[in-house]
């Protein structure tokens, strides 16, 4: 092996988590289960390496994560999401409603949370 190599292979990969102010931290994502549970085994890290980090999740309004992220221990906001019809494109007009509405609800969150 190489020195190089070896360097990566026996130093630390983990970066170590600010001190003092406080980690805040937004986790987005859901719909299925191989979303949600890892960001909650991710948070569940984090928390274990700054048990003061504030950590807020944003999910999809009326999907699985909406129970499960709080059945974890976590905060959860919902937002109004929808997929795409391909069969009726007529449809897709309100999905173009609730995707503008979803934006302006995820700034504004980002907002309050920094």
């Amino acid at each position: 092996m190489s020195k190089e190599a070896n360097n990566y292979t026996t130093k630390s990969n983990s970066t170590p988590l600010p001190t003092g102010k406080g980690v805040r931290l937004i986790i987005s994502g859901g719909g299925t289960g191989g979303h949600i549970f890892p960001a909650i085994s991710i948070a569940n890290a984090i928390k274990e390496l700054c048990p003061d980090a504030e950590i807020l999740f944003v999910g999809a309004e009326g999907r699985m994560e909406m129970q499960r992220v709080p059945d974890a221990g976590y905060r959860i906001i919902g937002l109004p999401v929808a997929g795409f019809d391909r069969k009726h494109l007529w449809k897709n007009f309100s999905v173009l409603l609730k995707l503008i509405r979803s934006q302006w609800k995820a700034r504004s969150i980002i907002k309050e949370f920094r």
